[in-house]
């Protein structure tokens, strides 16, 4: 058979040569779904008294959920302030346009930083005095206050001020002229725990440290201060943590931190990870499958390669652990999780094909795989598992 020889040249001009012009859902991505974000912040917020303000914590870009994104829902939601991590995340929100009060959540300690946070009208997280005074004569050369939030351990044993020495720093802070405490606030490190609502659990004995040393300096006076100490647990468990702020993370996203949750609560995950089938093969009986060939066929097998791996985000440690979802039906992954790649069992499928979708995170029907789920199996928490999907996973938003 002879193949027609032509001399027409080939029209590239349909396939211009930029990464904006390639598909998103060409191999991987991950679903977005705003009004999720937006529901679960009203839904959360509504267990609030009106005088306590909602934070909605960003970090993360957004917990993997894409910190633009996230920021515009969460507000529309009910959030009147946001929590970065880093000067550089809020810096982003502001090029965002993003006009709310910003706290930066983790340590910047150079004087350098410190201006750009002020110039950025970024809230820095203080832990000690050298801070403080770094933050006052940056006011002080502006002609203005710069507004900050003071931090105390409670026992976290991380950020903040020494608990037994917090009353009589404060006392010296109050000197200060050109700064603005907007808030002093606690971090509690084992909200989450079954027996939180034990009064000698951690999480209560650091509520009841943070409220006698607010006592002590009589915060009461300084009726603009906002105290915050609960997290998304923490918020959760009672109103007794609630203060004047919460700042809320994971249950904003739709996962409880808690085992038991209020029946009335009907979070919403946000997010869907999703791959394409790239490739179908058929082995026989006795073929192993990737990488040290740990798993090995019993059976003739017919497989789906996805493309998708360690490299996206998808914990190596789950290889065989984990099922997709594809038409209401579940496949078991098997072999070893690749970087780039993941091998399903489809046998006995005759309707997926190459280029067909499948949901590795989500629900469709009454078959849902959810990160609690990845974390059980990985042996870790679920922040872990939606903070590490890698940014060559595309965000795209679907309402």
């Amino acid at each position: 058979m002879q193949i027609r020889q032509t001399n027409q040249p080939l029209n590239f001009d349909k396939y211009p040569p930029f990464e904006k012009d390639v598909d998103p859902k060409q191999r991987a991505w991950i679903e977005i779904r705003g009004k999720a974000l937006e529901t679960n912040v009203r839904q959360l917020r509504s267990k609030l008294s009106k005088s306590c303000q909602f934070m909605a914590v960003v970090k993360a870009d957004g917990y993997g959920h894409d910190a633009k994104l996230v920021s515009h829902y969460a507000i529309k939601g009910g959030a009147s302030q946001l929590g970065v991590a880093t000067l550089k995340e809020g810096i982003k929100l502001r090029s965002f346009g993003v006009k709310k009060p910003i706290l930066i959540l983790g340590n910047l300690y150079s004087k350098r930083d410190l201006i750009i946070s002020f110039k950025n009208d970024l809230m820095p997280t203080i832990s000690s005095i050298r801070e403080c005074l770094i933050c006052n004569n940056i006011g002080k050369h502006f002609g203005l206050k710069f507004s900050l939030h003071l931090k105390v351990d409670t026992g976290m044993s991380r950020l903040g001020f020494d608990e037994k020495k917090f009353v009589e720093q404060f006392e010296k802070i109050k000197s200060f002229e050109n700064i603005s405490i907007e808030g002093i606030y606690s971090h509690l490190s084992s909200a989450d725990d079954i027996n939180s609502l034990d009064p000698q659990s951690s999480a209560q004995l650091q509520r009841q440290k943070f409220q006698e040393l607010l006592k002590q300096i009589n915060v009461d006076r300084n009726r603009n201060i906002k105290i915050h100490l609960a997290n998304s647990a923490g918020m959760l468990l009672n109103k007794d943590f609630h203060f004047h702020m919460v700042r809320v993370g994971l249950s904003m996203y739709g996962y409880s931190p808690l085992a038991k949750i209020d029946k009335n609560l009907y979070l919403q995950p946000a997010l869907f990870l999703k791959v394409k089938v790239a490739f179908i093969r058929i082995i026989d009986q006795g073929v192993s499958v990737s990488y040290g060939g740990k798993f090995v066929s019993t059976r003739k097998t017919k497989l789906a390669v996805l493309s998708i791996g360690y490299a996206d985000g998808v914990p190596r440690n789950l290889s065989g652990k984990i099922k997709v979802i594809h038409n209401k039906k579940l496949y078991p992954q098997v072999g070893s999780i690749t970087m780039d790649q993941m091998m399903v069992d489809i046998t006995g499928s005759n309707e997926i094909k190459i280029g067909s979708t499948m949901i590795l995170l989500g629900s469709d029907g009454e078959k849902t795989i959810s990160p609690l789920d990845w974390a059980r199996e990985s042996n870790t928490i679920t922040w872990e598992i939606i903070c590490s999907f890698k940014n060559r996973l595309p965000r795209v938003q679907v309402d």
